[in-house]
C-alpha cells in the first residue's frame, strides 16, 4: 500500500516587545530566574491584566502581511489546566474569536532528486494572542538543591506570543521545512519576532498523520512538540511517518497523543495522550474586555509596514533587471535584501552586486556562519571595490585577492591595491609594446592562427598577460592582439 503524510503547524511566535502582554514586566531573556516575575505573572490575589497594545499590533501586522482576515472584535479565553509553570492554574490564550482569521502564505519548495522544485500555497487557519508559560528546570546544580530537584522560572510566564495554525495542508518534511523557512523569514522581516530559535523565540509544534494514497478521510495525528530547529524538524517528520507507516502496517493502531523528538537518538517518544478543545474547559475570560479594532488601527499599522518580499522581488526584477532567482535569493531576508540596495545605492552596478553578494560575500558568511548584518565587509565597502572592478583598476582574479584583504581588515579597497601591487595595466602604449614582444617570441602561435587555429589565439592572450604578471586589461589585450593579427 502506498502512504501519504498530513502535515499541519502551530507555530508560537514570540513578539518584539517591550513588555510581557498582560503586565508591564520585562521579556528580557537572559535574566536570573524570576527575577522578571511580577504579580500576574505570580498570579497573586487580586491583581488584574492590562493589554499590551503593542502586541495587538504586531498581531495586525502578520493578519495584514498574509492577506488575512483580522476580526473587528476577539476575545480572550481561559484554557484550563494544571501545571507547576502556570501558576494561575490558566493559559490566557484565544479560542472562538481570534484576532487573525484566515489567511495564506505561499512557498517554494526546493528541487530533491528527481523532484523539480515547485510553489505551493499553505492555508492559515488562525493565529491567536496569548500568553507563555513559565518553564520548568530540572536536576538543578546550583548550590543547596538536592539531586534530582527541580524549579520553577517563571521569567517567561505572560512573555506576548502568536500561535499561527496552518490548515493540514503539507505533504511532505520538505514542505513542512519550506513553511515554516518562509514564516520564520517573514516574521522578522516585518518586526514581530527576532526569530531565535534557540532561545525559544520561534518554535513550531507540528502534526503529523498518514493515510493511504487517494483517499479522504485524515489518519490520527500526534503532535510533535517544541521543535525550535529546521534540522530537527526534518528528522522528527521523517521518523514518525516511517513509525505510523509501520505500526499501521504491522496491524497497530495510532494513538492521539503529545510526543516529543530525542535528537540524540532521532527518535520521538510518547509523553502524553493527546487533549482535545473540551479537555482545558475554555471560557472568555471576564477580567479582560473583547479586543476591538478599527478600520483606522488597520490602516495606522499598515501605513508603517515595510514592502513585503513578494513586492520586493517584484520590484527588484524590474527596477534593476535581475532575473527571478537572483530577486527570489536576495528577498530571502530583509538584511540582505538592505545590504543589497545600499551597495547599488553606493555606486555599484547591480547586476555584479548582486553576484557577489550571492556569490563571495554569502560564501564566507555561511564558512563562518556569520549573519549578513555582522559582514566585515559593509554595502559601501562592497561598492567601493566593484566600481575599482568597474573603471578598469583591478581584474575580476585582483578583486577576489582585494576582498579576501578586506574581510580580514586589512584596510580599505585603494589601500589594499596599493599595498599589494594589483593596479591594472591599462595603457595602452604599455600594453602593446608587451603584445609585440610576445609576437616575436611566439611566431609559431602567430602562424598557427594564421591558418586558423582560433586556439592558438587564447594561447597568446595567455603569454601577454602572462608577461604583463596578470596586471595588464584582459579587455586591452584582446582588442590589440586582435588587431595585430589581422592587419
Amino acid at each position: 500500500m502506498e502512504w501519504e503524510v498530513v502535515i499541519g503547524l502551530e507555530t508560537h511566535t514570540q513578539l518584539r516587545t517591550q513588555t510581557k502582554i498582560f503586565s508591564g514586566a520585562s521579556i528580557k531573556y537572559g535574566a536570573e530566574p524570576n527575577t522578571q516575575a511580577c504579580e500576574i505573572s505570580l498570579a497573586l490575589p487580586g491583581v488584574l491584566p492590562v493589554l499590551n497594545r503593542q502586541a495587538v499590533e504586531c498581531a495586525i501586522k502578520f493578519g495584514l502581511a498574509i492577506n488575512a482576515e483580522i476580526a473587528p472584535r476577539s476575545v480572550f479565553a481561559r484554557k484550563n489546566y494544571f501545571y507547576p509553570d502556570l501558576p494561575k492554574g490558566y493559559q490566557i490564550s484565544q479560542f472562538e474569536l481570534p484576532v487573525v482569521g484566515k489567511g495564506a502564505v505561499t512557498i517554494q519548495v526546493p528541487a530533491a532528486g528527481k523532484n523539480a522544485a515547485y510553489e505551493k500555497v499553505v492555508n492559515i487557519t488562525r493565529a491567536h494572542l496569548e500568553e507563555d508559560a513559565g518553564k520548568s528546570v530540572h536536576d538543578l546544580k546550583t548550590s543547596g538543591a538536592a539531586e534530582g530537584m527541580s524549579g520553577i522560572d517563571l521569567n517567561r510566564a505572560g512573555t506576548p506570543l502568536l500561535e499561527i495554525v496552518t490548515e493540514p495542508d503539507m505533504r511532505s518534511a520538505a514542505e513542512a521545512i519550506a513553511y515554516a523557512k518562509k514564516l520564520h523569514e517573514l516574521v522578522q522581516w516585518i518586526g514581530i519576532c527576532d526569530g531565535n530559535m534557540q532561545e525559544g523565540s520561534f518554535r513550531c509544534d507540528v502534526n503529523v498523520s498518514v493515510r493511504p494514497k487517494g483517499t479522504e478521510k485524515l489518519g490520527t495525528r500526534r503532535e510533535i512538540k517544541n521543535l525550535n530547529s529546521f534540522k530537527f524538524m526534518q528528522q522528527a517528520i521523517e521518523y514518525e511517518t516511517r513509525w505510523q507507516i509501520e505500526t499501521l502496517e504491522d496491524g497497530g493502531v495510532i494513538q492521539q497523543a503529545t510526543v516529543l523528538f530525542n535528537p540524540d537518538t532521532g527518535e520521538t517518544r510518547s509523553m502524553r495522550s493527546k487533549e482535545e478543545a473540551n479537555d482545558y474547559r475554555y471560557f472568555p475570560d471576564p477580567d479582560l474586555l473583547p479586543l476591538e479594532i478599527t478600520e483606522s488601527d488597520k490602516a495606522r499599522v499598515q501605513a508603517n509596514m515595510p514592502e513585503l518580499p513578494g513586492a520586493m522581488k517584484a520590484r527588484f526584477e524590474t527596477q534593476y533587471s535581475l532575473s527571478s532567482y537572483d530577486a527570489n535569493a536576495l528577498t530571502s531576508s530583509r538584511d540582505l535584501a538592505d545590504y543589497f540596495v545600499e551597495t547599488v545605492n553606493a555606486g555599484a552596478d547591480a547586476k555584479q552586486a548582486a553576484n557577489w553578494v550571492m556569490g563571495s560575500v554569502a560564501a564566507k558568511l555561511n564558512a563562518e556562519d556569520k549573519a549578513i548584518v555582522d559582514s566585515p565587509i559593509n554595502a559601501q565597502q562592497l561598492a567601493q571595490l566593484l566600481k575599482r572592478i568597474a573603471d578598469h583598476t583591478i581584474s575580476n582574479n585582483a578583486a577576489k585577492q582585494v576582498f579576501e584583504a578586506m574581510w580580514n581588515a586589512e584596510g580599505d579597497v585603494d589601500a589594499i591595491i596599493a599595498a599589494k601591487g594589483l593596479k591594472q595595466e591599462s595603457d595602452s602604449g604599455a600594453i602593446e609594446a608587451i603584445i609585440d614582444e610576445v609576437l616575436v617570441a611566439n611566431a609559431a602561435m602567430v602562424e598557427e592562427f594564421k591558418a586558423g587555429k582560433e586556439k592558438a589565439f587564447n594561447a597568446l592572450v595567455g603569454q601577454a598577460m602572462k608577461a604583463s604578471k596578470g596586471k595588464a586589461n584582459p579587455a586591452q589585450v584582446n582588442d590589440i592582439l586582435k588587431r595585430k593579427l589581422t592587419t
